[in-house]
């Protein structure tokens, strides 16, 4: 069973009802805040996901003891309303959770309290190392990121089976200090698949850096720029061109948007999105793109 030394973080913000600050208009974390002589920031999907269980807090040091700055994860509520970090909607593909409850199908995870979650082995499917791994709280998660002085591209998963996760999230984020005022600078990128989840998070915390999951079209670009920073779209269809249209229009911020492509995991790959002027990569291989990019 793999394991780690435990985290405390640092005490916990009182309060949760206040989640916007007044006042705060700019965000400077992420992929541009970084990259610099076109070389583009390496974010670990899901942590370094090609060498331990994804979404767990070994993929979390494994990123780490990569050297590698940048974590990505999935973030999905319980029934009880925890919050958890796993990328299915459902717990059968990384779990075992067929085994441990037999008779629950289809296995949601909304479905499943964070109790019997944690009952979970998260890890033996990737591999006997790996036994014992579980599906890790965000709390924990933020904790393993913050121990490894790493910064968190945070998606939120499937958005419309958890109304109001947005709102659970920035609590969870605050609670634990991921919402002060270095980390929303330097740290923190929140982004998801849904236009209507971003623009949620955009409203309740207008200084947080966001992102969304996708490749609007070109005309459509300037309506989410108004909510958004990054464009984040998958590699195989990306072009010069599209990367430079992004990059012609300033985001919620007032800085140009920025472009972060997934899933390369690849050298070629990687030097083919490079020189296409991308400003992040999201890989499973974080080490093969690093060296690849330089």
């Amino acid at each position: 069973m793999y394991t780690r030394t435990s985290v405390t973080t640092a005490a916990a913000l009182l309060g949760v009802t206040a989640l916007v600050l007044p006042g705060a208009a700019t965000a400077s974390a992420g992929p541009a805040a970084e990259s610099r002589s076109g070389s583009p920031v390496v974010i670990a999907h899901r942590g370094a996901s090609a060498y331990a269980p994804e979404n767990t807090l070994a993929a979390v040091d494994a990123a780490g003891d990569l050297g590698i700055g940048w974590v990505e994860n999935d973030v999905q509520r319980t029934k009880d309303g925890r919050l958890v970090v796993i990328h299915d909607d459902n717990l059968k593909r990384t779990t075992d959770v067929e085994e441990v409850f037999p008779d629950r199908a289809p296995w949601k995870v909304k479905d499943f309290t964070a109790a019997e979650i944690a009952r979970l082995d998260a890890g033996s499917w990737f591999g006997e190392r790996w036994a014992g791994e579980r599906v890790p709280t965000l709390k924990q998660y933020l904790d393993a990121v913050e121990a490894n002085r790493q910064k968190l591209l945070l998606e939120i998963k499937a958005p419309e089976q958890y109304p109001g996760v947005e709102k659970d999230i920035l609590r969870v984020l605050r609670q634990e200090g991921w919402l002060s005022r270095a980390h929303v600078r330097d740290k923190l990128v929140v982004q998801s698949f849904s236009a209507d989840s971003i623009r949620t998070v955009h409203r309740l915390r207008p200084d947080l850096t966001t992102g969304f999951l996708g490749a609007p079209a070109v005309a459509d670009l300037p309506a989410y720029a108004a909510f958004t920073d990054q464009i984040n779209p998958a590699h195989a269809a990306l072009t010069g061109d599209y990367v430079a249209a992004v990059h012609r229009l300033k985001g919620a911020h007032g800085k140009p948007l920025t472009v972060s492509t997934w899933t390369v995991n690849d050298a070629a790959g990687a030097v083919r999105v490079r020189d296409l002027g991308v400003d992040g990569i999201i890989t499973n291989n974080p080490d093969v793109v690093r060296d690849a990019v330089g």
